[in-house]
């Protein structure tokens, strides 16, 4: 059994996107991928929310084990709400 997984961490604003891939040792964290990467300090303007990340579209705490391949996506916030869009374009 490998005691390395290997996971992207990615990041993305309608200007930019940053995919960083790392190697990390069996038993990471989400947090701690995202630390390791580097991505918010490349991308300051970035508001981070520990409370907002992903992995493959699916919302997850910062404290979940990573398996290998995974992608853990920092999301950001919204905007504008949805429901308000769809309102707008009704009108």
């Amino acid at each position: 059994m490998a005691d390395r997984i290997c996971v992207e961490v990615v990041c993305a604003t309608a200007e930019r996107q940053v995919v960083r891939r790392l190697n990390l040792p069996v038993g990471s964290t989400v947090i701690q991928a995202v630390e390791q990467s580097g991505v918010l300090r490349e991308m300051p303007g970035v508001a981070f929310d520990p409370l907002r990340l992903g992995v493959f579209s699916r919302r997850v705490a910062p404290d979940e084990m990573l398996r290998d391949g995974d992608r853990v996506e920092i999301y950001r916030p919204l905007t504008l709400d949805p429901k308000d869009a769809r309102r707008r374009r009704a009108r």
